[in-house]
């Protein structure tokens, strides 16, 4: 039987937090490696002023930055075979509509030109780009349907909440480490390999 998947992109399929990580030392001076990225809050795992933060973030969603973005090793792979299998993967994003057009281009160069994108309001955090408009509001995403999600932020684990039998798959990451999960239905995992045997 096909499932719906849902796929978060950043430190799911790419490597965002440690590229935040040279970019906050490029533009100033904070040594901050990933492995001490203990907040998904990167205001405050970083130690930003609000207008640092801006800054950092508008530069963070540059063409330039998200097409460097690296893979997140087995991630391409292992959704292009579910594709092949005919499952259905959407990629879920909390980035602004103005990140859409790159992200999507990152997608297409990494063989994922069938899986869907859907920029998603999921925090609120639309300020940092002005005037940007999300495709999906929360209203038109939980009319959505998801079998299996692949998510790294416990910010975003209730928006599982209205789908009872949804397996959520926990990328492990260091802001996440410490963090209970909500159910059973809740799967802590260390790679893409370990997604790929648990998920089905």
């Amino acid at each position: 039987m096909n499932k719906n998947i849902y796929v978060d992109f950043d430190d799911c399929l790419c490597e965002t937090a440690k590229s935040f990580s040279k970019l906050v030392a490029d533009m100033f001076g904070k040594n901050v490696p990933y492995e001490d990225i203990k907040y998904f809050d990167l205001k405050r795992s970083f130690n930003l002023t609000d207008e640092q933060y801006d800054e950092m973030m508008i530069e963070g969603h540059t063409e330039k930055v998200l097409l460097s973005y690296e893979e997140t090793p087995g991630a391409s792979d292992t959704l292009r075979g579910w594709m092949a299998q005919g499952h259905s993967v959407s990629v879920i994003t909390g980035r602004p509509d103005s990140a859409y057009v790159a992200s999507r281009k990152w997608l297409d160069e990494h063989g994922l030109g069938e899986a869907r994108l859907y920029c998603l309001n999921k925090y609120g955090r639309d300020s940092f780009i002005k005037n940007s408009e999300f495709n999906l509001e929360l209203e038109d995403y939980y009319r959505m349907n998801f079998d299996i999600a692949v998510e790294d932020s416990p910010s975003a684990f209730k928006y599982f909440d209205h789908l009872k039998d949804v397996k959520v798959m926990v990328f492990n990451r260091p802001w996440n480490e410490e963090s209970a999960l909500p159910g059973d239905n809740y799967c802590r995992c260390l790679s893409w390999t370990e997604i790929k045997n648990k998920a089905f």
